[in-house]
């Protein structure tokens, strides 16, 4: 018959070694979990966007007048120019003669419209000398002083100094429409001497140049220069259609540029409509002036389009299914699944806007095969951090 030894009855060394053994055997059975406590702090919402550095407000500057050599290029790329500074100049020794002959045509024209308006004094006087022996002549014919002949003579004389009066008359319009003409060709010169000399319509940065010396100008419809307005450089962001109801023209951008660094700007413009092909809008980011940007560099970012206080927990911590979002706290060393309503996503955090309290402990990494009133053992965060 064997006899069974207690532990009661065993010697101490070996009843403590069968203890710590129990032990040993429980806490392997009891899973082991890393919790996280939800806290409050910021979290923001993202939408991704990349693109390429554009100019705001491209300016094209072609020359008014064709056909002339380029004598003097006075901008380089890459210069600031102000409005009203001179770029070009071209060959203008034809268009300055056109300006003498169209001047001397004017003062023509002017000339005429003073002979006109002599003749109109000189038919008017002649008529009124004429109404006046037609008047004497009329009276001596009554009186019977006088032959009809005669009478006859008067009245057409006075006729013809009537119809010259109306000719001079026309004779003045003609010369005031000559005269206008030639105002307006003499006009048309001066703006075409003008134009030999081609100036910066704005304020801005030359981004091109296509002028060269020697060359006509007008030939091939290339402008001249292509300017940036003002200097100002923007992102043209591509943006998924599914995002851009979230972007605001406003909203703050954080662009990283390409081996330079990061800047911050803000939508100026969402798109109004959306590529058929690629599903893609494209937004525009006014960006601060900043010497790293050049047109065409690539960037990408994020626009923030909100960014609040909130609960927030490990974004692991949360499940969700058809029956759906919950969090498994920690409370006495069990679990407990409590219901919750989840938010945003954010650098590895989920916001938690219903169920839960700043302090409460969750398992950081919830998993579907824990139940309600499981015992677990919670490692201690230097321990998980080792």
């Amino acid at each position: 018959m064997m006899i069974g030894i207690g532990l009661s009855h065993m010697p101490l060394p070996l009843a403590a070694e069968a203890n710590e053994a129990d032990a040993a055997v429980v806490s392997k059975e009891i899973p082991v979990v890393t919790a996280a406590k939800a806290k409050r702090e910021t979290i923001e919402a993202r939408v991704p966007v990349t693109g390429s550095l554009v100019a705001r407000e491209p300016v094209q500057i072609h020359a008014s007048v064709s056909g002339y050599e380029i004598r003097e290029i006075h901008a380089e790329i890459g210069d600031r120019v102000k409005a009203g500074d001179v770029l070009v100049v071209l060959d203008d020794e034809s268009l300055t003669a056109q300006v003498a002959q169209a001047t001397a045509e004017f003062e023509r024209a002017t000339a005429s419209v003073s002979q006109a308006e002599s003749q109109i004094a000189s038919s008017k006087a002649t008529l009124v000398q004429a109404q006046s022996q037609l008047e004497r002549t009329v009276a001596l014919r009554k009186s019977g002083n006088t032959a009809q002949s005669v009478l006859d003579e008067v009245i057409a004389t006075e006729a013809s100094a009537r119809a010259s009066a109306q000719s001079s008359l026309d004779g003045l319009a003609v010369a005031k429409a000559q005269l206008a003409q030639s105002a307006a060709a003499r006009r048309i010169a001066e703006l075409n001497l003008r134009h030999t000399r081609i100036l910066a319509p704005v304020d801005g940065v030359i981004a091109t140049r296509n002028a060269e010396i020697g060359a006509l100008s007008g030939q091939g419809g290339d402008p001249m220069f292509i300017m940036i307005a003002r200097g100002e450089v923007e992102l043209a962001a591509d943006v998924i259609e599914t995002a851009l109801v979230q972007i605001e023209p406003g909203d703050e951008v954080e662009v990283q540029l390409t081996g330079q660094g990061m800047i911050k700007g803000k939508v100026r413009l969402v798109p109004a409509v959306i590529d058929p092909v690629t599903r893609l809008g494209r937004a525009r980011i006014s960006l601060p002036s900043d010497p790293r940007l050049r047109i065409g560099l690539f960037a990408s970012g994020w626009v923030i389009t909100d960014r609040r206080d909130a609960v927030t927990v490990p974004a692991g911590a949360v499940l969700a299914d058809d029956q759906g979002e919950r969090v498994q706290i920690v409370k006495d060393g069990v679990v407990q699944t409590r219901a919750i309503r989840a938010g945003l996503v954010w650098q590895g955090k989920r916001e938690i806007l219903e169920g839960l309290q700043p302090g409460d402990e969750v398992i950081a990494r919830a998993g579907a095969f824990f139940r309600d009133g499981d015992p677990i053992r919670v490692l201690p965060a230097k321990d998980a951090a080792e």
